[in-house]
Parts: structure tokens; sequence; C-alpha cells
């Protein structure tokens, strides 16, 4: 399947998906989850995974690119939060928008408080919140500082979160830097080197569900979980919790 078909048969599955039931977040979340396997299918990008997939709380992971949104909304339903700008990317933030996710706008200081609201709301339902408390994509050198204010409605909520993180394997050695999105690349540019790039994995580990008493606390242990499950860049063995993207549903 063509990546143009693939965006065609995800339009015509969110226009049934309209006309069957009402359209109620969840059923947003998996739709996004549907365009989203559709999508990486149509790209051939290969996906690994390990650990349990949440599916609910709050889970908070690293970000290299644009396309993290397309790997994690292929594996789970859920619901990302993203800055304002991913909204306006061509198709791609008509998507998101479509499957219910939450956009930050950085230039009102009170918008920050109006998503941590609606967190707050959606931790109530059986679909996982997916944040990147980096606060943006990096070259994958570095884990950067996590941002703690939205942590804070999983805390007041005494709601799980789940530490994920995920890594690019390209074939024959070449860094995972040359899929990161990072700096002053242009997003259709980086996009098409992406399409261009064959043979290479994405794998997403999933620590366990931790309930913190602080945001603070949550923001240090995840960002230390997530910066340790990162940390062998070398081959790893195939665990008997390490499966496929087709085993996960």
């Amino acid at each position: 399947m063509t990546l143009g078909v693939a965006l065609a048969a995800c339009i015509a599955h969110y226009w049934l998906m309209r006309l069957r039931a009402p359209y109620t977040l969840e059923r947003r979340a998996l739709w996004l989850h549907f365009a989203c396997r559709r999508v990486m299918a149509a790209m051939g990008v290969a996906c690994r995974v390990e650990g349990q997939v949440p599916t609910h709380g709050l889970v908070v992971a690293n970000h290299l690119s644009h396309i993290d949104i397309v790997i994690l909304g292929a594996i789970m339903p859920c619901f990302f939060v993203a800055k304002a700008e991913v909204g306006s990317w061509p198709y791609f933030g008509r998507a998101a928008q479509s499957g219910g996710a939450l956009f930050i706008d950085r230039s009102r200081r009170s918008s920050a408080d109006e998503v941590a609201r609606e967190i707050a709301q959606r931790l109530k339902l059986s679909v996982p919140v997916l944040l990147f408390p980096e606060g943006t994509s990096t070259d994958g050198s570095v884990v950067l500082r996590f941002h703690t204010g939205l942590f804070e409605p999983a805390v007041a909520a005494r709601a799980p979160v789940t530490a994920a993180a995920i890594r690019y394997v390209i074939d024959g050695g070449i860094p995972e830097r040359e899929l990161c999105w990072f700096g002053d690349a242009l997003f259709l540019p980086h996009l098409l080197r992406v399409l261009r790039t064959k043979g290479f994995c994405a794998e997403v580990h999933f620590g366990a569900p931790r309930v913190y008493a602080s945001r603070r606390m949550a923001a240090q242990a995840t960002h230390g979980e997530i910066a340790a499950m990162r940390g062998d860049a070398g081959p790893r063995p195939e665990p008997d919790d390490v499966r496929s993207l087709s085993q996960v549903e």
C-alpha cells in the first residue's frame, strides 16, 4: 500500500466512524490508532515493543521526531499533548486534531493551565494521555530535562505514570540522528528524508506504571528511567516480552 492510498483509507474510515455512532473522545483516539497503523505500514517502518503497553493514565516519552507520533499512535490509542504548531502540519496536523490531541500555545501563558485541566478530565477515560515533557524533539544524544507542569494532573488524580523510551535503529550502522528532527530542520524536507530511508526499526520500551507523590518526583524518576532504557546503544537480545507491532493490540 502506498502512502497516498493509506491516507485516503484513513479519511474514509474517519467519515464511516462519524456516521456510525457519536464521535466520542475514545472513538477519536481509536481512529487515530487505526490511521497511524495504516500510515506506518505504508511507510514500511518496522516496530518492536518491549514491556506492557499502557491502557490508561499518563505516558511520558522522549521526543526524537514527528514520526514518534505515528509510531506511538500505532502502538496504542492515546491522546497526544503537542505544541500548537503541530496543528498546522499538512494532513498530519488535521489528523491529530481529529484524533483528540491537546495543543499547547506557547504564545499564551494561560494555555498550559487550560491543557492541564483538560488532561485531568482525559485521565478519567480508558485511554492514556501521552506527553513529551522535553518540550521539543532532539537529535537523540541526550534526554533533555523534563518540564514538570503537565505531570500535576496525574499526581493530583493518583493516576499511573508510565515512562516510554523510543529509539530508531537503522540498517548499516547509520546514526539515529539521521531520522531525528531537530534544530531548524523543516517539516516537509525531513519527512521526505524519512520516507527515503530504508531498513529502519522503531524500538519502544515501556517501563512499569507508577504513582508519584509530586510532579518533580514524577519528572525526575521518569527522566532517569527513559535515559536508562535508552542507555545501551548496542544490539540487544530478544527477550520474551519483546513483540513486533503486529502482536500488539
